[in-house]
C-alpha cells in the first residue's frame, strides 16, 4: 500500500494537487463566499489552513479548472472567467526590524508594478495600492480581486513595541484605507489574519465587510473535522495505531484528545488543528508541533500579570462583541487567546449572548502552561534540572511527597517578595501538577468548603492546603475540618493530606510542611 502524501506546511493549492499530496476538498465553500460579499475576512490562529484557502482562491480566480478535477467546486455553478489577482502575503518578514513593513509593501507593490508596466507611481504606500488596482483593471478591462494573507502579522510579531505597534497599525490603515473607494474596480476581496485589530481601517472604514470568523455557515472552512479526518487520512491512523501498538479507535481518541476541540461557531463541527495532525501522522508521534513553530507569548505575560489563576482560564465568559474585535491594550486577554487559538468556544448561552470558552485540547493547554510556569517560578525553565518539573513528576508518580514539598519549598524561596501569598503558592502547585502529566484540580466545590488543589495519579492522591505567614496547624485542621479527602472515601489509591504554610519570619522563613500518609477518609 502507497503511503500518503502529507503537505505537512504547503500553502500552494497547485503544488498540492500536481504533486498528489493529500488535499482535505474545501472548495464547496467557493460558491457561498462569492455569494456572501465583495469584501470578506477570516479569522483563525495559525497553522491553521488560511494560506492554503487563499491559494486554493486564487487558483480557481485565475481560471485553472484543472485543477479542480474531481472537488466540489468542480460539480458547480460556477463562473471560471479568468480574474487579474493581487495577493499580498505578510508573512515573510522580519517586523522587529523599524522599516520591516515598509519595505514588505515596497517590494511587493514593486513586482506588480513591474509585472504591468507601470512606470510612474504614487508618492505613497496608499496611493501606489489604489493606482496599482484601476490601472490592472483598465489594462485587463476586468475587475480584481484581492487576497491579502495574515495581514495582522505586523502588529502580532512586535505586540510588546508599542511604538513600532502604533506606526505598523497606522500604515495599514493608510495603505487599506482606499479599498472602500477602489470598490468600483474590485470583483472579491478576502482577508485573513489570526486576530480582528479594531484600530485598523479595513474593519473601521469598509462597512460592507463581512466577518465570517464566527459565522455558523464558515466554521469548518479551515481545521479538519473527525470525519475528514477518517475519510481522508485513515490509512495514516492505522499506521500510527500499528506504531503505538493499538487499534485504530485507541489512536483515533487519542488524537482527538490531543489535536480535535477546536470550535469557531455554536453550531459548528470541533476541528483539529490540521498542522499538528499532519505532523502526527507523518512522523507517526504525537508531539505538540503547533508550539515548537513559535506561538506568540505575550498573552501567557499578559495573563500572569493580572494575576488569573491558570485554572480560571477555563470557564471565562465573552460576548459575541468582545470575540469579534480586540485591541492591543485590551486588558482583558481572553478574546486575544481565543483568536490566537490558545481558546476556543466551549459554550453559547443564546439568551445572554455570551460564549464561555475554554483549552481546545491537551497539546495547547500544556504549551500555554508551559509558557506560563517560568513567568512565576523562573527556575523550573529545564524540566530537567533539580527544580523542573520532570523531577516533580517522578515524585508524584512514586509517591515521594516529601520530596515533592522539600524541591518546592525551595522552588517557593527564589520568588520575589511580591509573589508570596497563598494565590501564587497554588497557582505554582497547580501548573506544576498538569505538566506533570496529572490530573489536577483547583478549588473543588465539596459540601463544606472548597479545596486548594487535589492531584491524582494512577497510584497516588494528594490533597494540597496552603497557607501564608499562618502555622501548618491552619492547613492541616481545615483539610480535615472541612472534609476536603470525604470523596475519596472509596478509592484505593493511597491518599495523602499536606498542609503547608510559607512563613516570611526571619527565624524561620520558608515553606513548611506536613503530610499524613496513607490516609482513609473512611476511618475518621
Amino acid at each position: 500500500m502507497n503511503e500518503l502524501r502529507y503537505p505537512i506546511g504547503m500553502q500552494t493549492f497547485s503544488k498540492i494537487i500536481e504533486e498528489g499530496y493529500v488535499y482535505i476538498d474545501k472548495t464547496a465553500y467557493i460558491k457561498p463566499l462569492l455569494s456572501q460579499g465583495h469584501f470578506i475576512f477570516l479569522s483563525r490562529p495559525r497553522r491553521f489552513g488560511k494560506s492554503l484557502l487563499l491559494s486554493t482562491l486564487e487558483a480557481y480566480f485565475e481560471g485553472r479548472r484543472e485543477l479542480f478535477k474531481g472537488l466540489a467546486a468542480d460539480s458547480m455553478d460556477l463562473d471560471w472567467t479568468p480574474s487579474p489577482v493581487l495577493r499580498f502575503d505578510l508573512n515573510a518578514e522580519n517586523f522587529s526590524l523599524e522599516n520591516g513593513l515598509v519595505s514588505l509593501l515596497n517590494r511587493l507593490l514593486g513586482e506588480y508594478e513591474k509585472k504591468y508596466g507601470m512606470t510612474e507611481v504614487a508618492d505613497t504606500l496608499a496611493g501606489r495600492f489604489s493606482q496599482l488596482i484601476s490601472t490592472v483593471a483598465e489594462l485587463t478591462g476586468r475587475k480584481v480581486v484581492i487576497l491579502i494573507d495574515e495581514y495582522d502579522k505586523p502588529l502580532l510579531d512586535i505586540e510588546e513595541n508599542s511604538g513600532l505597534f502604533e506606526k505598523n497599525q497606522r500604515i495599514l490603515k493608510g495603505f487599506f484605507g482606499n479599498l472602500k473607494s477602489m470598490d468600483r474596480h474590485i470583483r472579491f476581496a478576502f482577508i485573513t489574519g489570526v486576530a480582528r485589530f479594531s484600530k485598523v481601517s479595513i474593519f473601521s472604514d469598509l462597512n460592507n465587510l463581512d466577518d465570517i470568523s464566527i459565522a455558523d455557515g464558515y466554521a469548518d472552512i479551515c481545521g479538519l473535522s473527525e470525519r475528514e479526518l477518517i475519510d481522508n487520512l485513515g490509512p495514516g491512523i492505522m499506521a500510527l495505531a500499528e506504531k503505538r501498538g493499538e487499534d485504530f479507535e485507541s489512536t483515533l481518541k487519542v488524537l482527538r484528545g490531543y489535536y480535535d476541540g477546536y470550535l469557531f461557531a455554536d453550531e459548528g463541527s470541533r476541528l483539529y488543528n490540521p498542522f499538528s495532525l499532519l505532523k502526527a501522522l507523518n512522523g507517526k508521534r504525537i508531539d505538540p508541533y503547533w508550539f515548537e513553530t513559535g506561538t506568540p507569548t505575550f498573552l501567557a505575560r499578559r495573563v500572569r500579570a493580572l494575576g488569573m489563576f491558570p485554572p480560571d482560564i477555563n470557564g471565562q465568559m465573552c460576548t459575541r462583541e468582545e470575540l469579534i474585535a480586540v485591541g492591543l491594550n485590551d486588558r482583558n486577554p481572553i478574546p486575544l487567546m481565543f483568536q490566537t487559538g490558545y481558546l476556543t468556544i466551549g459554550e453559547y448561552d443564546s439568551d445572554m449572548n455570551v460564549y464561555r470558552m475554554r483549552f481546545p485540547n491537551r497539546e495547547v493547554e500544556i504549551g500555554f502552561y508551559r509558557q506560563l510556569l517560568p513567568l512565576y517560578a523562573p527556575a523550573v525553565s529545564d524540566p530537567f534540572s533539580p527544580l523542573g518539573f520532570m523531577k516533580f513528576k517522578e515524585d508524584l508518580f512514586e509517591g515521594r511527597p516529601h520530596d515533592f514539598m522539600e524541591r518546592l519549598g525551595t522552588l517557593l524561596k527564589d520568588l520575589p517578595g511580591e509573589d508570596h501569598r497563598e494565590s501564587t503558592y497554588r497557582a505554582v502547585t497547580y501548573l506544576m501538577a498538569v505538566l506533570c502529566g496529572t490530573q489536577a484540580i483547583a478549588e473543588h466545590h465539596g459540601y463544606k468548603g472548597r479545596s486548594d488543589i487535589e492531584v491524582l495519579t494512577t497510584r497516588y492522591i494528594y490533597v494540597f492546603e496552603f497557607k501564608y505567614n499562618k502555622t501548618v496547624g491552619e492547613a492541616m485542621s481545615q483539610i480535615y475540618d472541612r472534609d476536603y479527602a470525604g470523596r475519596y472515601a472509596l478509592d484505593g489509591r493511597k491518599l495523602y493530606l499536606i498542609g503547608a504554610n510559607f512563613s516570611e519570619s526571619k527565624e524561620n522563613r520558608g515553606l513548611e510542611f506536613r503530610i499524613i500518609p496513607p490516609y482513609r477518609a473512611a476511618e475518621n
